[in-house]
């Protein structure tokens, strides 16, 4: 269902929203009154009304309720040539999707109907996690974001090769989730998933867990035991917080990746075994190879295939997907029903930083649902330090320091250029990330012609790929 609706008693505005639509791929129908808008919304499908305010037979903010009503209702954008505030707070109330004026710039109507389709298949996903027709599995990473459907690409190149890899990303940000996807994608997926956490055993048992050991290799070795890695042959095992693995284990695990055999602890006979590798880490192995903390022949042996995962601060567009999702777990878990997000929450929630990543909003939803006394979620129910914590543009907030440290390392009178550098670079991959590297709609975003952007790409050396 991809057709628009256009009403508006002028014909001029009728013929030129319908060339414009049918250029960029919809289907559109024409009602020039209210009586006949009504007739074509009983007979047909839309996905959006355009709808003009001043109508022969009536008022269009007074056909917006009825349209609503509908099942799987159309976005309504209100249309009028008399901006007033009275008519722009009404039309909003009522339920507009948004509200323009006449005269419009075209470039401004294709990034509304961007807009809308985005923000429908968004509602479509949430109304399925709602009703139930969609059960999110435990594990299943969510996001429709640019930068996770590049992770969900690599994930599905990667997940059939029986090459290691090396999962990199912020504490919280699903690292595990990654290697579970790699497993349940790859040839091995009727095989064992086994995740053992490097930094959670003390360094004297890692070895032991990991290869088993023989009765009476050490004090307490009271009988033999099979490790991790033989528990997983067949499937794939996780060697979560490779990082802070010891040095003096990181030689065998690096003889296991080469010859694909081990030695129990207090053994003198080899183990063959089956098993992929997987590895993660929050921390950058590269420079600890530098100083001397990590083994570079395993860091090259482990990074055969390198994935990152993405911080929630570079998903923001994820974070409402996401924060449902949360509400609708938590509430299975306690057996009630799910709590509605109140009035600023989700502007608050899109607006924070959120070091913790993915594992910081599931916390804050748990304790939101736990915290609000009624059905719907308010920001006093959130934490406080999320509604008072400055975003990188706020003043005295990232930007703020950033502009410092410009003027303090910039040649007298470079300080204006760099730092526009700087900003346009940064403004610019972020608009190609959101539109997919699209060049034309990411000019349209900026506010920018396709010839202008170009040529800023090429002077800020930003890759048009």
């Amino acid at each position: 269902m991809d057709k628009i609706l256009v009403v508006d008693d002028e014909e001029s505005i009728r013929f030129v929203l319908s060339k414009g639509f049918e250029r960029i791929g919809h289907a559109t129908d024409t009602a020039a009154t209210i009586e006949e808008a009504v007739e074509r919304l009983n007979e047909g499908l839309y996905f959006c009304v355009f709808l003009d305010i001043k109508m022969p037979d009536g008022s269009g903010l007074d056909l917006i309720g009825s349209i609503l009503k509908k099942p799987n209702p159309p976005s309504v954008v209100v249309m009028t040539a008399e901006a007033t505030m009275k008519n722009a707070i009404t039309a909003m109330q009522k339920g507009a999707f948004d509200y323009i004026t006449k005269p419009f710039d075209f470039d401004v109507i294709d990034i509304l109907i961007n807009r809308i389709v985005e923000y429908r298949k968004m509602s479509s996903e949430l109304a399925k996690f709602k009703s139930g027709a969609v059960e999110q599995a435990e594990g299943v990473m969510i996001g429709r974001s640019a930068p996770m459907q590049e992770l969900f690409k690599l994930i599905g190149r990667s997940a059939n090769s029986d090459e290691n890899v090396l999962i990199t990303g912020p504490t919280g940000s699903g690292k595990e989730l990654v290697a579970k996807a790699l497993h349940s994608n790859s040839s091995r997926s009727t095989g064992p998933f086994i995740a053992v956490n490097c930094a959670a055993i003390p360094n004297d048992l890692l070895e032991s867990e990991l290869f088993g050991h023989v009765k009476g290799a050490f004090t307490g070795a009271f009988d033999s035991k099979s490790g991790k890695f033989l528990a997983a042959s067949g499937g794939a095992i996780l060697l979560d917080e490779v990082g802070d693995m010891p040095l003096t284990l990181q030689a065998k695990m690096l003889r296991v990746l080469q010859d694909r055999e081990f030695y129990p602890v207090g053994s003198t006979k080899p183990v063959k075994v089956d098993t992929r590798a997987l590895a993660s880490t929050n921390r950058n192995l590269a420079e600890d190879v530098a100083s001397g903390r990590f083994r570079e022949d395993l860091y090259h042996r482990l990074n055969v295939v390198h994935i990152k995962t993405p911080s929630l601060s570079e998903r923001r567009s994820d974070i409402p997907l996401l924060a449902e999702h949360f509400l609708l777990k938590i509430a299975k878990t306690l057996n009630e029903k799910p709590k509605m997000i109140g009035s600023g929450v989700m502007d608050t929630l899109v607006d924070y930083d959120w070091p913790g990543s993915v594992r910081e909003l599931e916390n804050v939803v748990r304790r939101a649902v736990i915290m609000a006394p009624g059905g719907t979620i308010t920001l006093d129910d959130i934490p406080g330090e999320l509604s008072g914590a400055k975003r990188a543009g706020a003043p005295g907030g990232a930007l703020g320091q950033l502009v410092k440290e410009v003027f303090d390392s910039s040649a007298h009178g470079q300080a204006h250029r760099k730092m526009v550098g700087l900003v346009e670079r940064e403004l610019i991959e972020i608009a190609l990330a959101r539109t997919g590297g699209v060049q034309t709609q990411a000019a349209k975003l900026l506010g920018l012609n396709r010839n202008t952007l170009k040529k800023k790409m090429t002077e800020l050396d930003i890759d048009s790929e």
